[in-house]
Order: C-alpha cells, then structure tokens, then sequence
C-alpha cells in the first residue's frame, strides 16, 4: 500500500490563454525530501501554491496527509509549512511578536503558545534574536524565521519555495543543517532551488518540470550515472588545444564540449569505461602526447540542460 503524503493527480492550471502547468501528476511518500527543479516560468511557484492551497487548480485533484486541497483546505493547512520565496512583515515587529501572532493564528494559547513560540525560536537559532526587529536581520536570519514560521503548526509537510536563494555559502550550509534535522525528524519536505547541486545533497528523489510538464520523476543521482548522459572526458596534451579541438570536432564517437586554457573537454558516446579507452587509444595513435586524460563526474547542472535539450527537441519533431 502506498504511503504517499502528497498526491497529485492531472493537475492544470490556467491563466488567461496561458497553460502554466499542463497536466502534471506525481507522489511524495511520507519522510521524503524531494526536489523540485525547473527553469524560471516553468510551473514551480504556481504548482507550490496549488499544493499549499493559494491557488485553485483549474483541472486535476491534489491531497495531502489524505486531504483534498480544494474540498478541505483548512484541514489541509493544518499539516503543511508553507516557505514561500521571501515574506512580508511590518518592519518594527520583533522576532518574537512576529512568531507569536502566527502562533495565535493557528489556534496556540497561553503557556501552550509561549512554548510553540520558543521551540522554534530554539530550533531555528533565533532565540539570542528574539527582541531584534525584522528591519534589522539579515537575509540569512530573514530566512531563518521565514522556516521558523513555516514551522509553528508543527507540520507533517513542508513546503519551501527557493529557501536558500540570495543566501551567503555559511548561510546555505546553515540551512541544508536545518532541513536535514527536520528530514531526520521524519517531516516530508518539497523543496524547489537553483542549486542544483544541493539539491541532490538534500534530497532522496528529484522532479524536473519544463513548460508546465514533469520531465524527470525519479532518484538524486538517476540522472548523473554515466549511462544517462554521455561521458565527460577532460584532455590535455603538449600539443596547442585547439589541435585537439579540431580532432574532437572530427572524431567518430566524440564531440567537444567546450575548450580549455590547456585541452579540451568531450563527450564520449556509449556506455562503460571501453568507451573512454578506446577514446584514449585512438587520440595516441594520432600522435598526441597525452599529459591528462581524466573523465569527470556528471554535474547534476550538466544533466538538467542535456535533459532540457533532449525535450525540447523531441516536441519540435513532434511539431
């Protein structure tokens, strides 16, 4: 049986004549972190906010923790956290009063409250700010008490929209930290990001969507294994690089990608470590003195733009 948390079922939604998202379905199971990945105006933010209901979809079903987003949403809201990319406040509020009115507004009273209130100040490293008004933080503590907000139900679901973007790397690392304490703490987070190669850090599985469509629903590293993407091979020689770019661009089984201050990178076609050999072996008969040959790990960056490619081809034949 399914433990799926969050179900999305032929989701669409509509603005004007403009189709942001096209008929989307997936599942997160329950304890999950999963990345949402997508180019700008692809449908992130607008299928973020279906699932957290400020916005209706205009065909399709979604429920979490079992309810309906349209039918219960105040049920709905009960159980998800929602970090939207960045939030508003008045400016002379303290952090403190700032968590304390969302307190009030999901129903704590009393010692209750004040309790809810310091938990999270706790966990989120903002007790020591607690009397510091929200014109005076930083965009790292902003953010911290942007999670910290997300937090006060205590939520089984969360769901963060760009939650590390325009933080410094101390800030970032600060965060992945917190996001990792609330995955061991068993809440399922979906979490979208251009940083990809956190992303697969954090996560357990991936979705790509491009134009309003899933393109990619599966593991963090499903699309950086050498067979999903052709090899990256880094080559430097004695001889000037554009000498081996002119022999890449020539090459059965090669192509180049990209040149550098001393060789070149190429992608060599087919699968296993055969491949990059035979790539060697014919480079030295050809007279190259080879001083580097090292094939490079697929960045998941790397693999999101080949897959992009891949896609945008297939609907222009289809076209």
């Amino acid at each position: 049986m399914s433990d799926a948390v969050i179900q999305v079922e032929r989701l669409v939604r509509t603005f004007d004549d403009v189709q942001a998202v096209r008929g989307i379905s997936f599942s997160v199971e329950r304890g999950r972190v999963v990345g949402f990945v997508g180019a700008n105006g692809a449908g992130k933010t607008t299928t973020m906010r279906m699932l957290v209901t400020l916005d209706l979809p205009t065909a399709g079903r979604i429920r979490v923790c079992g309810f309906d987003a349209v039918n219960h949403p105040g049920e709905l809201r009960h159980r998800v956290g929602w970090m939207p990319d960045g939030f508003g406040a008045y400016p002379d509020v303290t952090v403190k009063e700032y968590l304390d009115f969302m307190a009030r507004a999901f129903g704590y009273s009393g010692a209750d409250r004040r309790a809810r209130v310091d938990e999270v100040m706790e966990f989120t490293d903002l007790a020591k700010l607690a009397d510091r008004e929200m014109k005076a933080l930083s965009k790292g503590m902003s953010q911290r008490l942007c999670l910290g907000r997300a937090l006060v139900n205590d939520p089984e679901v969360m769901v963060l929209d760009e939650p590390a973007a325009g933080l410094d790397p101390k800030a970032r690392a600060e965060f992945k930290r917190l996001v990792r304490l609330l995955a061991d703490d068993g809440k399922t987070i979906f979490i979208s990001s251009h940083i990809l190669s956190e992303l697969a850090e954090m996560c357990d599985s991936l979705l790509f969507i491009d134009a309003g469509r899933i393109v990619y629903d599966g593991p963090a590293d499903g699309l950086t294994q050498p067979s999903a993407l052709q090899r990256l091979v880094r080559v430097e020689a004695l001889e000037p690089a554009e000498a081996l770019a002119s022999w890449a661009e020539l090459a059965p089984g090669v192509s180049l990608a990209d040149v550098t201050r001393r060789g070149v990178r190429v992608k060599v076609e087919g699968e296993g470590d055969a491949a990059v050999a035979e790539v060697l072996a014919r480079l030295m008969q050809e007279g190259f003195h080879i001083i580097r040959f090292a094939p490079e790990e697929v960045r998941l960056e790397d693999a999101f733009i080949a897959l992009l490619d891949k896609v945008k081809g297939g609907r222009h034949d289809e076209a």
